[in-house]
């Protein structure tokens, strides 16, 4: 897979995570600790997105 690919798909998938935790923040059943690892999921993969990209450009 190339790196353009990986990011595209990390994009997407940081996107979903995204809609997923507006829709939890919405929804009263949801727990702090299912919102938590929904951000906690997202920033790990906004990290990979961001130490992919300083790779790429070094």
């Amino acid at each position: 897979m190339s790196l353009q690919a990986h990011l595209s798909e990390l994009n997407a998938k940081h996107r979903a995570l995204e809609a997923a935790l507006a829709e939890a923040i919405n929804h009263p059943a949801s727990t702090d600790a299912e919102i938590a690892e929904l951000k906690r999921k997202k920033l790990k993969i906004k990290d990979e997105i961001t130490r992919l990209q300083h790779q790429h450009a070094a």
